[in-house]
């Protein structure tokens, strides 16, 4: 199955369709009037349909087991045709787009073999999504794409040579996944005013994002936070707390990190981990979703 551990989750909601035409008009009034011999199709299809959502990963080899948290099946009957419309949800890191079209296809041929003894030309037909929504697809073209940023790593040992950075080029491919222009990446040592001096250089620049990776840690030299935090005219904790969390779901060690988010003048800064898995995490934890802030910051800015 395809690694989806680095998204987060997300409500998903998908509906799907399928057509059951019948020949004549005593199946509909069979249908109607529960006489059909094998007993109340509507329920019977309803409930083979729910067993198909749930058991569409033991069917279909690459789809991923997930938490089914509401199914609804509805029937529309016009003329000699029987809609069937499956809405299915989750809070989950994938879609139930395939659970939707599967249990519909289930509803459809329960009630194909319901009704075959009383009427021979009973036909599926149509079985297709007609909905879904949530996950990133949701969000992309909402942010904006003229965004520049600065990636600052922090850290002596770096600083010195004396090691290679891999957090702060992490980053790098992450905003670039995200259409923002790096307009400047630098390596510091762990010094609370130069890594002060870094950020109003960038603010003064009208930098929109500023990431430093490093000093996030409890050692005496981790600093990054105590320099940042008075600078910040607003501090963003739930930015923080969403970073921390996607990582402690991942590994028991995140909550020791002091990640700060928070804004100063019109620039967003971020101080992530030093860790290239930390850095990561982070960075897989709110972006691109993270960038609908400037939306708010600066107004909507529409790209033809």
């Amino acid at each position: 199955m395809v690694d989806i551990t680095h998204k987060v989750n997300t409500l998903r909601t998908a509906t799907a369709q399928a057509i059951v035409k019948v020949s004549k008009t005593e199946t509909i009034e069979a249908l109607n009037n529960n006489t059909v011999p094998k007993g109340n199709v509507f329920e019977m299809a309803k409930a083979a349909g729910l067993l198909g959502v749930k058991n569409t990963p033991l069917i279909l080899p690459d789809c991923h087991p997930l938490p089914i948290e509401f199914t609804g099946i509805e029937y529309r009957i016009d003329g000699l045709t029987i809609q069937v419309k499956m809405t299915v949800k989750t809070i989950y890191k994938t879609g139930v787009e395939v659970e939707a079209m599967h249990g519909a296809s289930v509803v459809a041929l329960t009630m194909y073999d319901m009704l075959k003894p009383i009427d021979k030309g009973v036909e599926i037909q149509d079985i297709k999504l007609l909905s879904k929504t949530g996950g990133k697809s949701d969000f992309k073209d909402r942010f904006r794409t003229d965004l520049t940023a600065a990636v600052v790593v922090c850290s002596d040992t770096i600083a010195a040579g004396q090691k290679e950075d891999k957090a702060g080029k992490v980053i790098i491919a992450k905003l670039e996944e995200a259409s923002i222009e790096i307009k400047d990446y630098t390596v510091i040592p762990d010094e609370k005013e130069e890594i002060a001096k870094k950020l109003q250089d960038y603010v003064d620049v009208n930098m929109d994002l500023v990431i430093y990776t490093g000093g996030t840690g409890l050692s005496k030299r981790d600093v990054t936070p105590e320099a940042l935090k008075p600078l910040l005219d607003i501090e963003i904790p739930g930015i923080a707390e969403a970073i921390r969390s996607y990582g402690q779901e991942r590994m028991p060690f995140a909550m020791l990190s002091r990640s700060v988010v928070g804004i100063k003048g019109q620039t967003l800064v971020f101080a992530l981990p030093g860790s290239t898995r930390g850095a990561q995490e982070s960075m897989d934890a709110v972006f691109p979703f993270v960038l609908h802030l400037f939306r708010i910051m600066k107004g909507a800015r529409h790209d033809n």
